[in-house]
């Protein structure tokens, strides 16, 4: 079967006119995919973007102990054309974290063993609005808005994903099956192998995988594309593999630390892009997504206990 042409790869790439943060949030998402002197001028930047802002090309290279040439493709990696852009776009920022920090004091992000409870609360919660506040800076309109298409007329869509990406996928799957589309999700790579011979032109599949290196991910939806399905990765590394395979990539922006393995806050960021997404496709067509939900809600209605007024001792 020949494969219909899909709509032209686009990532997730902010534009340059996005809000003063997204400097930073695009910095962040870039981290696991730069070479490592690229990285030691990431570093450079994200540690004091006010006075990065402030050095000539050739300083922050003789900081980041590289060249300027490394700066440079530091510069288009992050989806800016050159340097005097990086160092506005940096100042902006900066002033953007200054007013943030005046709104509310900025915790340390890595929790230690001596922090009590109200600290984890506080940095977790602090983290967690952090990473929905950059993705939603990072999300591509024009990107998210072709895959709204994408999925709204999809005859099929198939989702991918393993660990904690499988919760999210599933989630996806839930909503869609609630508004009437034929959606699966498959957690086993074998499984999902299976599922994709029976794809083809007209058909959707979405991978997730906040690394965008999961074998288990990247297998799947590479065989969905050869059989001329269009291709969504949801993903955290925009030059990732499983990005580079995908058609259409959607990226969050959440930084894990050690504690928080368990992949909290790179969930709660794909969580936020699948609802985008969801809520996009349920808007194209509304009355039919309306009454479907409505459907689905009374289907469990039965199965629900009323609400009763609680008694409490001493009631008769």
């Amino acid at each position: 079967m020949a494969r219909q042409e899909p709509p032209p790869r686009t990532s997730g790439r902010l534009a340059e006119d996005a809000s003063p943060a997204g400097i930073l949030a695009r910095i962040r998402a870039a981290l696991p995919s730069l070479a490592p002197s690229e990285r030691r001028v990431a570093e450079a930047v994200l540690g004091d973007p006010g006075q990065a802002s402030e050095l000539s090309i050739s300083a922050l290279g003789e900081r980041a102990a590289t060249s300027v040439a490394t700066v440079m493709r530091f510069c288009r990696a992050v989806g800016v054309s050159n340097y005097p852009q990086l160092r506005l776009a940096l100042a902006a920022a900066a002033a953007h974290e200054r007013a943030r920090g005046n709104e509310r004091p900025v915790p340390g992000t890595d929790i230690g063993a001596a922090d009590t409870l109200a600290d984890i609360i506080d940095k977790i919660v602090y983290t967690e609005v952090r990473a929905l506040e950059d993705t939603g800076s990072g999300l591509d309109v024009d990107v998210l808005s072709r895959a709204v298409d994408a999925v709204a007329k999809g005859r099929r869509i198939d989702i991918f994903g393993v660990g904690a990406s499988a919760f999210v996928g599933q989630d996806l799957h839930q909503k869609l099956h609630r508004i009437g589309h034929m959606a699966f999700v498959w957690t086993d790579q074998h499984a999902a192998l299976t599922a994709t011979a029976l794809l083809g032109p007209g058909d959707v599949a979405v991978a997730i995988s906040h690394s965008g290196e999961t074998e288990d991910t990247i297998g799947p939806l590479r065989a969905a594309g050869e059989r001329g399905a269009t291709t969504i990765a949801l993903t955290n590394a925009p030059r990732s593999t499983l990005a580079r395979s995908a058609d259409l990539v959607l990226t969050t922006c959440a930084r894990e630390t050690p504690f928080r393995s368990g992949a909290t806050v790179s969930r709660i960021a794909q969580l936020a892009v699948i609802d985008c997404l969801f809520v996009g496709v349920a808007q194209r067509s509304s009355d039919e997504a309306t009454e479907a939900l409505e459907k689905t809600h009374r289907a469990v209605q039965g199965h629900r206990r009323p609400h009763t007024q609680r008694r409490t001792k001493g009631d008769d």
